[in-house]
């Protein structure tokens, strides 16, 4: 049983590939034996036919002292323009045609006929607008041609009109036995498949009798039905609605915007009522819900009109990487490039291959969206031919082989094992088929995709150069040598040559960019030197645009956090944010020096001034910056207190001047007073170093603090140590206590052992790490963590 479902599916899938007319005689006119084709010339001085069993390779047509081709023939089989016959399809299957044209290919030296094609009812997919009224028998003519070789040719076919095939057949039906038994079809109507539109009824036999009557009857299909593209419309002025007009008082370019209107995003709901539902087991065996499931609701919390409408709050979702801007600035000519080479290939019906290379953040999904937005507009405004848009990221798919599923399901509208689908399509592409809408396939981080034998990439860029495949492929790297460091040669020479490239943005680009984003936000809460002090930076290192909107969102939450807390009514206004979680509340010493009582550090404010204010300046992306491209534990490197950050500043100094990766303890603590000595920085000075004015209290302290930690016995005081007079002291105050903690944290290692200076202190970090974290630190500055 198992071997016949096969087959019956098989049989199924190709009826379903092809959807022409069937023909149960599986006998064509041919016969069996495989003959040359042969040219027949026409006879100018008596008019007719003759044939030439020695043709010479060019393209018919009417020239001076050259013979024109009427016809051809195989064997005993002769057809002439203007013949309707039959071309082989999958199976039993066969397409209908008219020979328009007889010619040779230059290039590849076939024979080759044009064909003005017939369609059935089942290659009109719009059910919408679609006729019901058809017979099983009907064609209608369309006003789509097509290139094939004479190979095709599978018969004769006779066209006749419903009162001809009545009288004829008056019973309705083909005998069996009967010549035009699946070879005579009925056609009354013309169709254009692409807009499902009709001409009215006709008789055949009035309108066409022969080839002299091929324009009349195009004219016919033309003029009575709906063409895609309107007529009379000059291409340049179609172009000309993308661009945004000049204006004074803006200078910077920006990708035209979406003509189309926009509605909001919803839901969609079920239509379905809520009542019971009811399930079937593997055992057929009914079981109904009488009672919903009911879910305990979340917590809420209602928003105040203030906190939505906030300036903070517009300006974080204006420049949030995901929010879809109205244009896209400063990648005109990319867009216009992509534009250029989509409308085309749509247009000519070809199939085409693109590569667009560039760094993350340059725009080219985003480009590539915008040009597919704006072509689909053309579809619905009738100004171009439909087309099929599909998008395959290759980071959000399992399996590279998934890529056929989804094509196909894109074409079909079905879901099948990638292994199926790709004999499906490869069927699809390479059989001829008037009814084909091109496809725009955007492959997305195509390095991914890359599959051992290259076979995925392989066969994605060689359908679009079948002949009939229709197929547009849109391929996307972050490399632009990808094709010729990974690929084969055989992959790499089917891309083309039609490659753009993205260039990553410069830092008036991105100030463009982030300006534009910024627009309508009341307050002017991003200071225009931020910006650009941001697009520079960025631009510096990578110009990837959503690395430059990270950081001026996390700028634009710096900012929040500091009004905030400068207000101190941020719990009643604002809602919290993962960026506000009490980072400057609950530290030790919260009131200030001064005795106001306001919350924070008295640093943070020092090092930045003007975020109390609520404006994002240089300061604060500066800040930002340094949490986008600093470890979590270079954030805790800069935290440490002042003792312990000249405690590892020693401890770099002693490694890099004994070249060992360890020091002794008493050499880093004598190491520790000469940079205080040294140092030009004044809190050192009064909080690090100690004169015997405050001998007992930095002694005490120092005591307490080694009593506390466990291995900070080598690091005791003793008291003639601070007994000098006018000196300062033989000891930093707390460095025992910042070893401990430091020891505690994992950023250093000591070993203890019997004696004070004679125990080993290493760091448990890279010195690397320690440079990155504290190079920039004004609080140590000098003390050798920049070198």
């Amino acid at each position: 049983m198992a071997p016949i479902q096969r087959k019956s599916g098989v049989k199924k899938a190709r009826q379903f590939l092809t959807g022409a007319v069937p023909r149960e005689d599986s006998d064509d006119e041919l016969g069996y034996e495989d003959h040359p084709w042969e040219w027949l010339y026409e006879d100018a001085s008596q008019g007719s036919p003759e044939q030439n069993t020695t043709p010479r390779k060019r393209k018919a047509a009417p020239a001076l002292g050259t013979r024109r081709i009427v016809g051809a023939q195989m064997g005993s089989f002769v057809c002439r323009q203007g013949d309707t016959v039959l071309l082989k399809a999958e199976g039993n299957q066969a397409w209908v045609g008219i020979v328009c044209e007889l010619f040779e290919d230059e290039e590849e030296g076939e024979k080759m006929a044009k064909f003005m094609w017939f369609l059935s009812e089942k290659e009109i997919q719009n059910k919408s607008t679609k006729r019901t009224d058809f017979l099983p028998n009907e064609l209608y003519i369309s006003p789509a041609y097509d290139n094939n070789p004479l190979t095709t040719i599978n018969g004769t076919a006779k066209i006749v009109s419903l009162d001809e095939f009545q009288r004829l057949h008056p019973t309705g039906q083909v005998k069996k036995n009967s010549k035009d038994y699946g070879k005579i079809f009925v056609c009354r109507r013309g169709c254009n498949a692409r807009t499902t539109s009709y001409t009215p009824e006709f008789n055949w036999e009035q309108i066409y009798k022969g080839i002299d009557d091929i324009d009349a009857l195009m004219n016919l299909v033309e003029t009575q039905t709906k063409a895609t593209r309107k007529r009379g419309r000059p291409r340049k002025q179609a172009e000309e609605d993308f661009v945004v007009p000049d204006s004074d008082d803006d200078g910077v370019p920006k990708t035209p915007k979406k003509r189309r209107k926009m509605g909001d995003a919803t839901t969609p709901t079920s239509r379905k009522s809520p009542g019971t539902r009811k399930f079937l087991t593997p055992t057929h065996k009914r079981i109904v819900v009488k009672k919903a499931l009911e879910f305990t609701p979340l917590g809420t919390r209602v928003l105040s009109p203030a906190a939505i409408s906030s300036p903070f709050q517009i300006a974080r979702n204006q420049l949030h990487v995901s929010s879809v801007p109205a244009a896209l600035p400063c990648r005109e000519e990319e867009f216009s490039t992509v534009y250029s080479h989509l409308e085309a290939a749509i247009t000519d019906g070809s199939g085409s291959c693109i590569y667009i290379s560039g760094t993350p953040g340059t725009g080219k999904t985003a480009t590539v969206r915008e040009v597919v937005a704006q072509l689909h507009a053309s579809v619905q405004a009738e100004e171009l031919d439909d087309f099929i848009f599909m998008e395959i990221n290759g980071m959000k798919v399992t399996d590279p082989h998934q890529s056929y599923s989804l094509l196909w399901e894109a074409l079909r509208g079905d879901r099948v094992s990638p292994s199926h689908a790709l004999e499906l399509l490869e069927r699809e592409f390479s059989t001829p088929s008037p009814r084909r809408v091109p496809c725009v396939v955007l492959m997305d981080e195509l390095d991914q995709l890359v599959t051992k034998n290259q076979s995925v990439m392989y066969n994605f860029f060689n359908w679009p150069g079948l002949r009939h495949s229709r197929l547009i492929v849109l391929a996307v790297a972050n490399t632009m040598d990808l094709p010729e460091r990974t690929l084969s040669n055989k992959i790499s020479s089917r891309l083309g040559l039609t490659r753009i490239t993205f260039p990553g943005y410069t830092h008036d680009q991105l100030m463009s960019i982030i300006q534009s984003r910024l627009e309508g936000v009341p307050g002017n809460i991003v200071h225009p030197d931020a910006v650009q002090f941001a697009a520079r930076k960025v631009a510096a290192v990578s110009g990837d645009a959503r690395r430059a909107l990270d950081i001026c969102r996390r700028a634009v939450e710096i900012a929040e956090t500091e009004a905030v807390v400068r207000d101190g009514e941020g719990d009643q206004d604002q809602p919290p944010t993962p960026s506000r979680t009490g980072r400057n509340q609950g530290q030790k010493g919260g009131a200030s020096s001064s005795g106001t009582g306001e919350p924070g550090s008295i640093l943070q404010k020092r090092a930045n001034p003007a975020s109390r204010k609520g404006v994002v300046t240089i300061a604060t992306i500066k800040q930002a910056i340094n949490e986008a491209t600093s470890s979590p534990l270079q954030h805790a490197l800069r935290a440490l207190p002042l003792v312990s950050k000249v405690l590892l500043g020693a401890l770099l100094a002693r490694i890099r001047r004994t070249g060992i990766g360890e020091a002794v303890i008493g050499d880093v603590v004598d190491e520790v007073k000469r940079l205080g000595l040294m140092s030009q920085l004044q809190p050192v000075h009064d909080y690090l170093l100690t004169t015997n004015e405050r001998d007992e209290e930095g002694l005490n302290h120092t005591n307490s603090s080694a009593r506390v930690a466990r291995d900070s016995t080598p690091l005791k005081s003793k008291d003639s140590a601070l007994r000098q007079t006018g000196s300062k002291a033989a000891r930093p105050v707390g460095v025992a206590s910042a070893a401990a903690e430091l020891a505690q944290a994992g950023i250093i290692g000591i070993e203890a052992r019997h004696g004070e200076r004679v125990g080993r202190i290493r760091l448990g970090v890279t010195e690397e790490e320690v440079r990155l974290a504290l190079g920039d630190d004004v609080e140590v500055k000098g003390l050798g963590f920049s070198s």
